[in-house]
């Protein structure tokens, strides 16, 4: 989110032993998720829902790869993930359960989960293990539903990546060593670099994705743009200077994010300039100003949303907790509860998301 204010408080298809590792644990993701619709239901539960008639997205699109400017499933067909991401882990762990869980991947139909592990906040570097293993636990359950994950890396302050070099080579070890045999994982490496060059977002980019691929050679790997992951708009550039200089990696695609009612025109035309170009997924946006604040903007949000949806760019929104913003998809204390379901439990603009994730 663009200078967001604190909370309260390749190959195509992987191939020899990885890629049947990979396809076992597709299988055991589809099992755990019928063996889920099949539990009985605790007294005075709302009925579990009837067990899809397809396959989840995981099972059904397997090992994601980038073939030309997009996002393409095990068979090289073109594919756009919709889904939610969740707020900084340090705050809202109490909105990512079991429960919440199961709403997003059957009620909401959602193909992704982000998983944003703030780094600085009270996030990762006051307890680099606790937070690693709460990405994980967080990635394992996505997987569980059958659902994508992105690993969201997400530096904030102070803006420039490289501040965090050392913490995000660790990090990304721990996650690719654990995810190297797993199709359900993309890594996303910078989530809204701010007041640095493209250059050294660059050379940020080229010192991570080798980490990476060192342990995961397969996976998508994305890479945070200019001024807030805005391709430079934010700060009086555009896509060009991405086109121009691009990270020298394969399997790569570049992350732009808007909020809809501060992000007009301009933004728009970027986002449609540079997907003709580049891939590019959406990892962020939302309905209201900047800040996640704010009355809601549909009518542009839905724009952006025609865009993505003709160009397949794949998005996800922000954000899946109870935060008291109205761009907190839940009504406030929803999450001290165990009612996920529905849109009874939904602000305004979770009504809306819940329904485009839906069609």
């Amino acid at each position: 989110m663009h200078q967001r204010t604190t909370p309260p408080t390749a190959p195509t298809v992987a191939t020899g032993r990885r890629g049947m590792a990979r396809k076992a644990l597709l299988a055991a993701s589809a099992l755990g998720v019928v063996t889920a619709l099949m539990a009985p239901v605790r007294a005075g539960a709302a009925p579990a829902p009837a067990a899809p008639t397809a396959a989840t997205p995981l099972a059904a699109n397997g090992q994601l790869s980038v073939c030309g400017r997009q996002l393409c499933n095990a068979s090289g067909q073109a594919v756009a993930l919709n889904g939610m991401s969740t707020h900084g882990t340090q705050w809202y762990a109490q909105c990512v359960t079991d429960g919440s869980l199961d709403a997003l991947a059957q009620d909401w139909r959602s193909d992704v989960l982000r998983v944003s592990t703030y780094v600085q906040e009270g996030g990762y570097e006051t307890d680099p293990a606790g937070f690693t293993a709460r990405a994980q636990k967080f990635v394992d359950a996505a997987h569980a539903r059958g659902m994508y994950a992105v690993i969201d890396w997400h530096m904030l302050t102070p803006g420039d990546p490289n501040a965090n070099l050392d913490r995000a080579k660790t990090f990304f070890t721990a996650m690719a060593k654990k995810y190297k045999n797993h199709p359900g994982v993309l890594y996303e490496i910078a989530n809204e670099p701010s007041g640095v060059s493209w250059s050294a977002i660059k050379s940020y980019a080229e010192q991570i994705i080798p980490v990476i691929r060192a342990e995961d050679p397969d996976a998508v790997v994305l890479v945070g743009t200019r001024a807030w992951s805005s391709f430079g708009v934010s700060e009086g550039s555009n896509e060009s200077e991405v086109v121009n200089n691009p990270v020298n990696a394969s399997n790569i695609m570049y992350t732009f994010h808007f909020y809809a009612a501060s992000h007009r025109e301009e933004y728009l035309n970027t986002l449609d300039r540079a997907s003709d170009r580049l891939p590019v997924f959406v990892t962020e946006f939302g309905t209201q100003d900047y800040a996640g604040e704010g009355a809601n903007d549909f009518t542009m949000s839905q724009r952006y949303l025609d865009l993505m949806k003709r160009k397949k760019i794949s998005w996800t929104n922000w954000n899946y907790s109870d935060d008291h913003r109205s761009g907190a998809v839940f009504k406030t204390g929803t999450c001290n509860g165990d009612n996920w379901t529905g849109t009874g439990v939904l602000k305004e603009a979770g009504v809306w998301i819940r329904d485009r994730i839906r069609q």
